[in-house]
């Protein structure tokens, strides 16, 4: 199982927290259409294996026309063995979404939508700088569920300056209500060089407050599990069946392709990553050089980056897999480096493998770092 990630760099309006690249401008935007298509010809033979998840992310790909949808996934169908029943799926903002989108979307073959709603409160969608409101937000789910569309997932944002818990619960309660099948919930960030954190250092708005935002994760802990929301991995939560498959192949370890400026891709043994630049991903790709550089993993990498990928999630560090990536002494050192996490709660040792415990989760970043070789 493979997949295909096509990042869209284009966005109506820069959100003060965001740290993706992106451009304001949608200038190159046909151009760029046509330049990821070449690269996907680039790339072919890159993975051997068939693909099982297409996944539209950015930036805003529902910028995209229909043409420019339908042409993209056309060239991919031929370019790869794509599974029939391939999760595709297309991240869109709920001001763009309508009626006539969401028919063409799903004619083409779009099966999920990833909404970027991170609250319904309109101060925070002010405070956030999103070009929706609440309203919009609330309604697009409504639209997109009685036009068919079953398999949905909403981001959600907690920790921010100006969110309640009681608000916090109301989000959630808001997504229940509508429905949602799968829940992204982030802690906002303040990333290095965004607008936020410029705003944060020039006191014209408030820091984030860590202890609220592990409050709210609680809050998120506790609600999900009465709510019948498997916690899968960190920030994603699912109803039975639900689980997103192109990030859950993330997670896992398996192949993808990257396409599009700033994406990377992964083949098992290396890593490349695309160039941060439209213009000149565009100029390159007009003359047939992929704009990436590339890194061959070593065997401590390997391990590193499955001990911080599984830990995330729901079913934690195989033992054995890890055993099979590493000499017996490393994953005995790892072995025995988790059992100061498993004394103070924040970890368990379950059917072989090593699982976190929702307090651990609060510290999941942090004790990854400490079993890293």
């Amino acid at each position: 199982m493979a997949g295909i990630y096509i990042h869209i760099p284009f966005c109506k309006k820069a959100c003060h927290y965001c740290n993706f690249h992106f451009s304001v401008s949608q200038n190159l935007l046909p151009q760029m259409v046509n330049a990821i298509c070449r690269e996907a010809e680039l790339r072919n033979g890159y993975i051997s294996e068939n693909i099982s998840t297409i996944y539209f992310g950015g930036g805003t790909p529902s910028l995209l026309t229909i043409d420019d949808l339908r042409f993209t996934i056309e060239k991919l169908n031929k370019l790869f063995d794509v599974n029939i029943n391939a999760e595709i799926t297309l991240e869109a903002n709920p001001d763009d979404i309508n009626e006539e989108k969401l028919v063409a979307w799903k004619a083409i073959g779009i099966n999920r939508l990833s909404v970027g709603v991170q609250s319904f409160f309109d101060n925070d969608l002010l405070w956030m700088n999103r070009v929706h409101n609440a309203m919009q937000a609330y309604n697009s789910i409504v639209l997109a569920k009685n036009l068919g569309f079953e398999n949905i997932s909403i981001d959600l944002i907690y920790g921010t300056p100006n969110l309640s818990g009681e608000e916090w619960i109301k989000n959630l309660e808001t997504a229940k209500q509508l429905n949602v099948p799968h829940l992204s919930c982030y802690a906002l960030t303040v990333e290095p060089n965004t607008a936020l954190q410029k705003m944060i250092l020039q006191d014209k708005k408030t820091d984030v407050d860590t202890e609220k935002q592990s409050t709210h994760f609680e809050i998120l802990m506790e609600w999900s599990a009465q709510n019948d929301y498997e916690h899968y991995e960190i920030s994603n939560f699912a109803k039975a069946g639900f689980r997103s498959k192109h990030n859950s192949s993330y997670w896992q370890g398996k192949p993808y392709i990257g396409l599009g400026p700033s994406a990377h891709s992964y083949n098992g043994t290396s890593r490349q990553w695309n160039i941060s630049n439209n213009s000149l991903y565009i100029q390159n790709i007009e003359k047939n050089i992929l704009p990436c550089q590339k890194e061959e993993l070593t065997s401590t990498q390997k391990i590193n980056e499955y001990i911080m990928t599984s830990l995330r999630t729901a079913e934690g560090v195989d033992l054995n897999h890890l055993k099979n990536l590493s000499e017996q002494k490393i994953s005995n050192d790892i072995l025995n480096d988790a059992q100061k996490f498993i004394q103070q709660n924040l970890m368990e040792r379950k059917n072989g493998s090593l699982i976190l415990t929702n307090k651990g989760k609060l510290f999941a970043d942090g004790i990854a770092a400490d079993l890293f070789r």
